[in-house]
């Protein structure tokens, strides 16, 4: 009887969490389609399937909701970086290692670029300033300034390279609907094979603009 009364307990939680996590899911899908400002509740609930009222009792409202949204996205890629140990690697081994892992995380979950793109489009950035940035451009700023203080690369200024990096990392991904009729017709610029030589490209270009050695 005290084992069934534990479960008892503890199932409600699972499930809260399981509908807050529902939410977020269903959320990121709309922010990322029509931004914060064309994002409606109503269909956010109906992706998920719960009602208006529920999203209301867990977000209050669709900014913190967004934020939430937002808040979850740097978290998980910070997690993402922190779990690369750039840190032990070299300047050019840590460069080329963050370049391809940003380049392929945008590509797998292409609604993280859309969302930072239309943070800063429809926000101008307000709640991407509230979240840990450190945690996203802190690995590649240390490894860059390494690389330039050991003679690895050439002398720039980090936060400028830092962020034309991250740029030719995720511009391929935002934009492949524009690009892929550069290519022939059919072509899936996310297949695997597409990504791969796509990835190759990037940070041959990356290193050469930092002129490693």
């Amino acid at each position: 009887m005290e084992k069934i009364a534990k479960i008892a307990v503890k199932a409600p939680t699972r499930d809260a969490e399981a509908t807050r996590n529902s939410i977020l899911d269903a959320a990121e899908q709309e922010f990322a389609k029509v931004g914060l400002w064309g994002a409606r509740t109503e269909s956010i609930a109906a992706r998920t399937g719960v009602t208006k009222a529920m999203i209301h009792y867990y977000f209050e409202n669709k900014e913190n909701l967004y934020r939430a949204v937002m808040e979850r996205l740097i978290m998980r890629r910070g997690a993402e970086m922190e779990s690369l140990h750039v840190a032990e690697l070299s300047p050019c081994e840590a460069v080329s290692t963050i370049v391809r892992n940003v380049l392929m995380y945008a590509a797998e979950h292409p609604n993280v670029a859309s969302l930072i793109v239309l943070e800063g489009l429809q926000n101008q950035g307000k709640y991407y300033c509230e979240t840990s940035l450190g945690t996203l451009y802190g690995p590649l700023l240390d490894s860059l300034k390494r690389g330039m203080e050991a003679g690895d690369f050439a002398t720039a200024d980090p936060l400028h390279t830092a962020a034309n990096l991250i740029g030719m990392c995720i511009y391929y991904t935002v934009a492949r609907d524009n690009l892929k009729n550069l290519w022939p017709e059919g072509t899936n610029l996310l297949s695997p094979d597409m990504l791969e030589e796509h990835c190759e490209i990037t940070l041959k270009m990356c290193l050469a603009a930092l002129g490693a050695k």
